[in-house]
Parts: C-alpha cells; structure tokens; sequence
C-alpha cells in the first residue's frame, strides 16, 4: 500500500494527515493519501499565482508542445492509469481503458486549441463616429483557477478542467474527488515531464467542506470550475462573488423512444445508456418514455438484455456491473427505490443488493414525484414510462428541476424539431441516447444542472478574458 502526498510547485509534500482509500468492490485498503489543511490550500493556490506570472508568457505553440508530450507520456502508460481507475472507482477495466482513450484524446484537443485562441474584428465604420477606426478583440489567460472534480470520470473529467487551462496559458489548483485521488495525483509527475513549469499544476487531496471555501474564495483565484452536485454548486456561487465559474451539475436524464422505432437497433445502446459505470454518470439515461405502442414489447426487451449484464470484479475483463462508489451511495438509492415502491412504482426487474454491488434495477408504473424520477439516482436505476402524444413526454420530461441532455428517438423529422425546440435542456441527442458525450463538443446544463459549457473549446473561452481593442490610425 502506497502513501501519496500532495503535489505542490513541482515537489512531493507531506501532511499531518493521512487517510486510507478504499476499494469500492473489494473493500481492501488501496493507499494512504495525504489529507490537506487550509494552510495546504494557500500554499497550493500561491504557487500557482507565482507561476502565473511568467506561464502566461509562454508561447501557444510552447503551451501545445507540452500537452502533446504528455499526451505521448500518457499514452505510453495507458494500462497503469486504466489500472488506478478500475481499483478506486471501481469501474470495469474495459471501460475504463475507454476512459482513458478519452482522456488522451481531451488532451490532444487542448493541445490542437492552444494554437486556436482566435479573437473577433468589428466593424467599426457600420457606426457613426467608427470611422478611421480598427477594432478588434484578444483572448488572455485569466490566472489561477480552481478546478474540483468527481469520482465518475476521474481522468477524463479532470482532463477537461487540466488540459483547457494549460492551453490558455492558466495556472491550477486540482482538488480531486476524495474517493478517487489516485488519478488526479497521477498526472503531478507526468506533467513534470513533459515540460510543465514547477506551480502551473498544483494538485491537492483532502475533503471538499474543508478546502471548499478557500479553493473557492481565495483572493488569488480567479475562475472556478466544478463538477458534482448541485447543493455544492450553489455553495460555490455563494463563495465565488464576481469570479468566473463553470458548475457541471446533476441531470435525470431522460431518452424519448417514438412510435415506428425498431427496438432490436437500439436496445443495447439504452442498455449502455442507463447502466454504464452503473448509472455513475452525469448524463445516465434514468427515465425512458416510450410510446405505448412499443410500451409492452421494449420493457420486454429491456429485462432480457439486463439479465444478460455480467457482474463481477472491475478487474475482470467481461464484468459489466460492478460496485457503487460508496455504502452511502448504495444505502441512497435503496431508500429511493423503495420509497417508489411504496408510493406504488413496480419493480420488474433488479434491485437486489450484495456489499456495494446492485443488480442493475428497471422500474414501472412511476409516479411522476417520487426521488427515482425527479432527483439524481446515480445508480444503476431506470423507470420506463408509456406516453400517448409527444408533447405529454416533452412536458414530463421539462417538469425537472435539472435541463444536462435528453435523447430522442424517432422517424418523424417534424416531431424531431419539435424535441429541439421545446426540450429544457443544454444538449438534445437526436436518434442518440442523451448519454452521448464527444469531448470537443459543447457541453453543460441550464436549471439546476449547471453554468457554462465544458468541450476543450469552449472551456478555453471560459477561462479567458476577452479584451477589446479600438485603433484609430488616423491621428498623426
């Protein structure tokens, strides 16, 4: 059992404090991290503004010549990393290899957008009193940013936070998620490496309540981005004043299946939609409503291919299912189901529970307020519901405190529109499941599921300043 320190302008750094990480399936000590004080923080958070100083200089082809020498470093010890990511979060191997495949390739698009900062002209004679005039916007880096991350993604969410602020000439302070740090702290060393200046990562492990209100307040900070609950979001915001922020949220996402949908195309895409990493994903199909023509023969086809998931240990090679991040999170989600069983839900397949393993749950006959449908399970849950007409299954679905992504699928290009123009949500996947993510793509919530987009582009514009510049030539 390895002890890991914290990462701190260029330098391994030890605590007072140290916890054990726990493997979520087997239950075994994997190491002992190091649990920072506020004092850590600060230290962290200077670093990184002292760093700041001469980083912002460096060259964009610089700045991209050091994120594809990680990207080759990363790539090179992509079986370890996928390792890490299977024995503390807990996730099949297989997809975990996925994640870091992801992650190589966020990286490699940060490295592609550094040399992209691209700024605007304005017109300036299409106003009276413009002319003579040239105007134009630049894009600089904004300084040190916070960047907090989840347990589900642990590489490749932290590569959207990591590699944008890199390549826009930022400085960091990475929190990783307490019950995955092991990822995060991987990259202090790689980075190192592959020419990163001593401060530009500074990486810090330890609980959120504690670090929270100087990662997020501090002075020196001048951007936060995070990803996870909403509860903690509105936290941040109250913390962050007039500081950019990004908050990547929570969703129950939902996927519409329309009349004349051949089930057997789809049905393994929905099953990987709402039970892949075992529903630990922000953008987890939790809701299904199908048109109830096919009501009957989809649930049908639902329960026969779960039954065929395999269970096991994230280090098996064919394991589908595995254990959830947390006892608390196991014990959550079995209140809620039981809470939609009381309240009249059917359970039709799943839900039984061994340690922190459950067997992936299908539920019907839902009612609209129980948890299982308005809040974030987390969790290898679905309910499957029948609608009639579609605006029934856009109302139901807008009916949410949450607006990530919601999928649709249909034949019908005008009730597709409809979908497009009518869905409160920041992303609508068409013939997709909403759980659907490419990592160039723009991505981010309204309502309670977040501020701000992710997607290496637009993150850069979210850690950047935009300066306006007017010229007037004619004067001398």
């Amino acid at each position: 059992m390895h002890t890991k320190h914290l990462w701190i302008d260029g330098k391994w750094v030890e605590t007072q404090r140290y916890e054990p990480i726990i493997s979520p399936f087997s239950g075994e000590k994997i190491a002992m991290i190091a649990q920072a004080s506020v004092e850590d923080a600060e230290k962290a958070i200077v670093s990184a503004q002292n760093a700041f100083g001469q980083f912002k200089k460096v060259p964009a082809h610089k700045r991209s010549e050091i994120l594809d020498k990680f990207v080759s470093l990363l790539y090179q010890r992509k079986e370890e990393a996928a390792k890490i990511i299977a024995n503390e979060a807990a996730k099949p191997i297989k997809i975990a290899r996925s994640e870091i495949d992801r992650t190589i390739q966020t990286y490699r698009f940060s490295a592609e957008e550094a040399k992209r900062m691209y700024g605007e002209r304005i017109p300036m004679d299409a106003a009276v009193g413009g002319e003579e005039r040239v105007g134009f916007t630049m894009r600089f880096p904004i300084g040190v940013i916070s960047a907090i991350t989840p347990f589900n993604f642990p590489f490749n969410l932290v590569a959207h936070k990591v590699g944008p602020a890199i390549a826009a000439g930022n400085t960091i302070v990475l929190k990783p998620a307490e019950s995955t740090p092991l990822s995060g702290l991987f990259l202090g060393e790689l980075f190192q490496e592959a020419g990163l200046p001593d401060g530009v990562l500074n990486i810090i492990t330890g609980l959120g309540p504690e670090l929270g209100p100087t990662l997020t307040a501090h002075p020196y900070v001048k951007k936060i981005t995070f990803t996870g609950s909403p509860e903690v979001g509105k936290q941040i915001i109250g913390n962050a004043g007039f500081r950019k922020v990004t908050l990547e949220l929570g969703s129950n996402s939902a996927l519409i299946i329309d009349d004349g949908i051949d089930i057997e195309k789809i049905i393994k895409r929905i099953i990987e939609g709402a039970f892949s990493n075992v529903g630990q994903v922000c953008i987890s199909i939790q809701r299904i409503y199908v048109h109830r023509s096919l009501y009957k023969k989809f649930l049908e086809f639902m329960i026969h291919q779960t039954r065929n998931l395999v269970t096991g240990s994230p280090l098996d090679e064919n394991t589908e299912v595995t254990a959830v991040i947390s006892k608390k999170s196991i014990d959550r989600i079995a209140l809620w189901l039981a809470e939609a069983v009381e309240l009249g839900a059917n359970l039709e397949y799943g839900g039984t529970i061994e340690g922190q393993v459950m067997t992936p749950a299908i539920l019907t006959n839902v009612p609209h307020q129980a948890k299982i449908i308005q809040q974030e399970v987390f969790g290898p849950v679905v309910s499957i519901l029948p609608f009639d007409h579609l605006e029934e299954a856009v109302g139901l679905i807008n009916d949410s405190r949450f607006g990530l992504q919601a999928g649709v699928y249909t034949n019908d290009v005008n009730h597709a529109f409809y979908c497009i123009n009518h869905l409160e949500t920041g992303g609508v996947l068409i013939n997709d499941i909403p759980t659907f993510r490419l990592d160039h793509m723009p991505y981010g919530g309204i309502k309670d599921s977040g501020i701000g987009r992710e997607g290496v582009k637009y993150a850069i514009n979210e850690m950047t300043i935009e300066k306006f510049v007017s010229f007037h030539w004619n004067t001398l």
